[in-house]
C-alpha cells in the first residue's frame, strides 16, 4: 500500500512540474520586449545584424508595431552583399534575402506573437508562438500530440528554440545600440 501511495504521490508531483515547466516565463521575453521597445523608439519596422554565433551567418526581424517580431537567423552564400546592405541599414532586404535565399539547412525562423518571447503553451484563446528550424515548423500551442512529439521532445525543442531566439535578440540589441 505504502508504495502504491509513494508512486501516485510522484506522479502526481511530475505531473505539477511539468505543468509548471509550461507556465514559466520564456528567458527571451524580457528580450523581446527590449528589442520592440527600442525599435519603436528608432522608428524601425526592420533591423538585421551579423550573427555572433555562426560564421557566414545573419539575423534579421521584421516588425509588425504592435502585434509581433518575426525573426530569423540564416547563413548566407554571399556574405559581403549582407554586409553592405546592413551598411546601408537596409534591414529590410536582409530579411527578405535570409527568407527567400538562405543556405539550405541553415534557417531558423521565430514568429513571436505578442513580442513576449517564445511561451511554450499559449494564453487562454491566444495567439501562439512558433519555430520552424531547417523546415519543420514547430507550434508552441501545448498540444505536443497533435504534433506527433512526447511533451519531453516538446519541452525539449523548446528550451533550445527560446535560447537560440535570446542569442538572436541579443545580436539585434546590440546593432540597434550601434
Amino acid at each position: 500500500m505504502r508504495a502504491l501511495v509513494r508512486g501516485t504521490l510522484a506522479a502526481v508531483l511530475f505531473a505539477g512540474s511539468s505543468v509548471n515547466g509550461l507556465a514559466q516565463e520564456p528567458k527571451s521575453g524580457a528580450l523581446a520586449k527590449q528589442l520592440a521597445s527600442a525599435m519603436d523608439a528608432a522608428k524601425l519596422d526592420s533591423l538585421a545584424a551579423k550573427d555572433p554565433a555562426a560564421a557566414d551567418a545573419f539575423v534579421s526581424v521584421l516588425y509588425i508595431t504592435g502585434l509581433q517580431l518575426l525573426a530569423v537567423s540564416a547563413k548566407y552564400s554571399a556574405p559581403q552583399l549582407l554586409d553592405e546592405k546592413i551598411g546601408k541599414k537596409d534591414y529590410r532586404e536582409v530579411y527578405i534575402d535570409l527568407q527567400s535565399s538562405a543556405s539550405p539547412g541553415s534557417k531558423f525562423f521565430v514568429e513571436d506573437l505578442g513580442m513576449d518571447g517564445l511561451k511554450a503553451k499559449r494564453d487562454n484563446d491566444q495567439p501562439f508562438d512558433s519555430v520552424e528550424i531547417n523546415g519543420k515548423r514547430t507550434a508552441f500551442d501545448g498540444e505536443w500530440k497533435k504534433q506527433q512529439l512526447s511533451e519531453a521532445d516538446y519541452m525539449k525543442t523548446h528550451q533550445a528554440a527560446d535560447e537560440r531566439y535570446v542569442q538572436m535578440l541579443t545580436a539585434l540589441l546590440a546593432q540597434i545600440k550601434k
